[in-house]
């Protein structure tokens, strides 16, 4: 029952004495959002310490074939990729507004921040410099390519993807902190 006796929710609703439900809808979002922006974060950073310096080693041919291979594996929409990619930016954009609404202070501020950073530090960049990046890499015909051509186009690409990919890392991590910070402030 809610204090006063009246029965808004089932009997069984646990509330914090003041007639809120423990946990909100606001709660469960920022909980989905800071666990899709640690994926994604995740995937970024594996990018960064394993799978980039590994190809990094390899000739120039192989270089720009295995990632080719490891980005064509994301362009098909691979489905959990997809799902972690996309609902990470409807449940950050969805944490700024029902922050914007609900909360006050520092917590609608952390909101406000945690989004902002995300969709200007990781999305931002990922849809300007590294999509259109990969992309080029997926035209180039290889087969017919010399070996200047080969490391023409490598250093046209890694060092450039390498940098802002690990760019987008560094702010995925504060945006996941920033929505942890947002969690522990929300808790009772």
């Amino acid at each position: 029952m809610r204090p006063g006796g009246t029965s808004a929710a089932p009997d069984n609703y646990d509330f914090d004495g003041n007639g809120r439900p423990l946990i909100e809808i606001l709660h469960v979002v920022v909980i989905v959002a800071a666990l899709l922006c640690a994926l994604v974060t995740g995937l970024l950073f594996g990018f960064v310490v394993v799978a980039m310096p590994g190809i990094g080693t390899l000739p120039d041919r192989d270089f720009l074939r295995g990632f080719r291979v490891m980005d064509r594996v994301i362009q098909d929409g691979h489905p959990l990729f997809m799902a972690a990619w996309i609902g990470s930016v409807l449940a950050v954009v969805a944490t700024a507004v029902l922050g914007v609404l609900q909360l006050e202070g520092s917590e609608r501020v952390l909101a406000v921040a945690a989004a902002a950073v995300y969709l200007l530090g990781v999305q931002l960049p990922t849809a300007a410099i590294n999509i259109p990046m990969n992309n080029k890499l997926q035209s180039l015909e290889l087969e017919s390519m010399d070996d200047a051509a080969m490391s023409s186009a490598r250093l046209d690409f890694e060092e450039r993807w390498n940098r802002w990919n690990t760019i987008r890392t560094g702010l995925g991590v504060v945006t996941t902190v920033l929505l942890l910070i947002l969690l522990l402030q929300l808790t009772p």
